[in-house]
């Protein structure tokens, strides 16, 4: 998996220039949009950006989304219609863009990450925002669509959402796409766990690959969520003309979040690299484990080595020596030497056990 990756034009490019970058198949290309006040509601699916011109010059506020591999052609239209800046438009089309805020004459523009979990990996997808009077525009680029939930808050009557303006529109979702990453910071302290857990059993080298892994992810998604919390102070610091003083504090709240979001990140960060610690100690004890029973055995067997050392230089008992081994022509001279052998080697044991040694030994083998 790559990570660090981002979209750009060749060195010299002409600044505005739209040009679809991906590598990959292009993901289908849809545009939804509503149109609502507190008394009416309006949803369908439009084929162009030219069907949205009516509903900008009612009173109502607008929201379309724009969900896929959106085209050069199909964002040069929609800033046509929505008179978007050209470079808010390049940054939409260059997608890997780091989480900012600009704002232009007519338009407030919002570039946020949106974290989730793909199998067995974090993955960011960005989300585009354009503020303007009366009117949200939104862009993702991802498969799924983030914002179903908020349509069926649209879709009810009588809901608060259908009662403001398109500033508290903003700001549902934004709430959204910062709020999809509790769930991935959920799933890095289940996986952490998980790797404790087999770091304090038996690690090996899998393990190791995971919590690198892991390490990596958690390192980039910092990267990616990390400005999000600029991105919320700047658009609560904004001077009134797209914000009302109303909705800066749900933004305020946003921001909470998103502060809360980046410190549990960076415990979990700070935690691979204990873990890498922790995992190199339990290696260093295993192999400290190793040793201490390879160490007991050759204890063991030095003595007995000793003895049957000395009974293998064959001095036989003769009349010429009283230095002789006598030993060689008893009768019961050889179980004599076993029985002395096991003495050795029981008394040992028993010492070892007595010493604490013995348990490890037990430990090692379960």
């Amino acid at each position: 998996m790559s990570y660090f990756t981002k979209r750009y034009h060749p060195p010299g490019t002409a600044p505005g220039t739209l040009k679809r970058l991906g590598t990959g198949p292009a993901t289908p290309v849809s545009i939804k949009l509503i149109d609502f006040t507190a008394a009416e509601f309006l949803e369908q699916e439009v084929a162009d950006a030219e069907s949205c011109l009516p509903y900008l010059k009612q009173s109502t506020v607008t929201w379309v989304h724009v969900q896929g591999d959106v085209s050069p052609e199909t964002l040069k239209a929609l800033g046509e219609t929505f008179e978007l800046h050209p470079l808010a438009l390049e940054d939409v089309a260059n997608t890997g863009q780091r989480p900012k805020t600009d704002v232009f004459e007519s338009q407030l523009f919002v570039v946020l990450s949106h974290a989730l979990i793909r199998g067995e990996h974090a993955r960011s997808e960005q989300v585009s925002l354009f503020l303007g009077e009366n009117y949200v525009i939104s862009f993702h680029e991802g498969e799924g669509d983030p914002f179903e939930l908020v349509r069926k808050r649209l879709r009810k009557n009588g809901a608060r959402i259908r009662s403001r303006g398109a500033d508290y529109l903003l700001y549902t979702l934004i709430d959204v796409i910062i709020d999809e990453g509790f769930p991935v910071i959920e799933w890095f302290g289940g996986a952490l766990e998980d790797l404790e857990q087999e770091l304090l059993e038996r690690p090996d080298e899998q393990t190791l690959h995971r919590l690198y892994d892991i390490k990596r992810q958690a390192l980039f998604m910092r990267r990616m969520l990390w400005p999000q919390r600029e991105v919320l102070n700047m658009v609560v610091r904004e001077d009134g003309a797209f914000v009302t003083e109303d909705t800066k504090v749900y933004f305020r709240d946003c921001y909470d979040h998103t502060v809360q979001i980046l410190d549990l990140l960076e415990t979990y960060r700070d935690m691979t690299t204990s873990m890498l610690d922790l995992y190199l100690s339990s290696v260093s004890n295993r192999l400290n484990e190793v040793m201490r029973v390879l160490t007991v055995i050759a204890t063991i067997f030095i003595p007995l080595t000793f003895i049957v050392g000395v009974y293998g230089m064959n001095f036989g008992a003769n009349d010429k020596s009283p230095w002789a081994m006598p030993e060689l022509r008893w009768y019961y001279g050889y179980p004599l030497l076993w029985l002395v052998m096991l003495a050795v080697a029981g008394w040992m044991l028993y010492y070892f056990k007595r010493k604490g040694w013995f348990s490890h030994i037990v430990s090692l083998k379960k």
